[in-house]
């Protein structure tokens, strides 16, 4: 291994993220968003069964201590163990990465998602699903295909991959004349060794991150790998049920694949081609219940390991997947991106969208700039990164 390869033992690891920090992007995550959050819960389903114990969530969260799942939850005690070290404590004393991923499905749980009722298996997130497919960016992205369509494959495949990595903020038009500043926004970019990666043999994993407008994009790559020989098959990764605001499940996927069919030209082609790979296998949509654990990749178990250990590479998409790939944890910015991810069973690329605080393999020239420019540039949307670990 070359030094920047070497990985962090266990032992030596940063310490993780807390609630607690003032300072910190946790604590604007829970005393800004999550209360907007409830309340557009409660706006959009102002007849459900869940108005009362979303209340009480957000009290609990500010001023009580953290509740195990009640006698009715089929998976009470696998969230016992995981919580054993939390329940009972305030929130804000909890790992960020654990704490939201539990405070989502304490939000199942008080919407009855996994009960028997009317809303039994309705995504409570569906509606703000639902309107980013029909807005009218998601239009133009879709219209922007057939631009896309002219350009030279290695041109295009680059604006699909970029278009992949802005998530909600794609831009599948990328316009041309905004290539440079999108390009200009990428803190780290390891494109070109991503792109060797791929080829006609590959068996190339996507773990996706949000439904709408980034799964769409997630798509158009996906069968621009496929459609020009660089890879054999693609195995996406979804969420089993919904888990945060907008993350992918299969339902989104039929409902994505829809939104291209009925758009028309090259759009409907994508749909029509991704539809024949799947008919043989070329492209495989997976979903596991670890995607929907509170835990960081280093917790990953025997079956998941080993098919991300067996693929040509595997693209961690988001924000989300980068903290649980690194570790949410307050790594020193220039820590290469190799030494974070070496105890990852494969090959792996990250494409991500700044969106929270942890962030590795900032060059240091670079990291200078950004903190000249900007205090906010981790947490601000603002910057992307494309990171790969051979």
């Amino acid at each position: 291994m070359r030094r920047s390869e070497v990985s962090v033992p266990e032992n030596n690891l940063p310490p993780e993220l807390l609630n607690g920090d003032p300072d910190g992007f946790a604590w604007q995550v829970w005393h800004e968003r999550t209360p907007r959050l409830i309340e557009r819960l409660k706006d959009a389903h102002p007849a459900g069964p869940g108005s009362a114990a979303l209340d009480g969530l957000l009290t609990e969260i500010f001023s009580g201590v953290m509740e195990p799942l009640g006698p009715h939850a089929h998976d009470r005690d696998l969230w016992a163990s995981w919580g054993a070290a939390h329940f009972g404590k305030p929130w804000m004393d909890a790992p960020f990465l654990w704490s939201e991923s539990y405070f989502y499905r304490r939000i199942l749980d008080a919407v009855g998602f996994f009960e028997s009722g009317p809303a039994a298996g309705a995504d409570p997130f569906g509606h703000l699903k639902a309107a980013e497919l029909t807005s009218g960016e998601m239009a133009r992205d879709l219209a922007a295909l057939e631009e896309l369509r002219r350009l030279p494959a290695a041109e295009s495949g680059r604006a699909k991959l970029l278009a992949a990595l802005w998530g909600n903020r794609a831009d599948l038009s990328f316009r041309l004349g905004h290539a440079a500043s999108l390009e200009e926004r990428l803190v780290a970019d390891d494109g070109d060794p991503l792109w060797a990666a791929f080829g006609p043999a590959a068996d190339v994993v996507v773990v996706a991150d949000n439904a709408g407008r980034e799964l769409v994009a997630d798509l158009v790559l996906i069968d621009h790998l496929l459609a020009h020989d660089l890879a054999a098959s693609v195995t996406l990764h979804l969420k089993p049920h919904p888990y945060y605001v907008s993350d992918a499940t299969a339902h989104d996927l039929d409902a994505c694949l829809d939104r291209l069919a009925g758009a028309g030209g090259e759009a409907r082609e994508v749909a029509r081609r991704l539809g024949r790979a799947a008919d043989t296998g070329a492209f495989t949509p997976e979903a596991h219940d670890f995607s929907c654990s509170p835990w960081s990749y280093r917790r990953l178990p025997d079956d998941l390991a080993a098919r991300f250990r067996a693929a040509s590479v595997t693209v961690m998409k988001g924000d989300l997947n980068y903290r649980r790939l690194v570790g949410d944890r307050a790594w020193p910015p220039g820590t290469p991106f190799a030494a974070a991810t070496a105890y990852f069973p494969g090959t792996v690329a990250a494409l991500r969208t700044l969106k929270s605080d942890v962030v590795v393999g900032i060059a240091p020239a670079t990291l200078a700039a950004l903190d000249a420019a900007s205090s906010s540039w981790r947490v601000d949307g603002g910057h992307g990164l494309l990171q790969f670990r051979p």
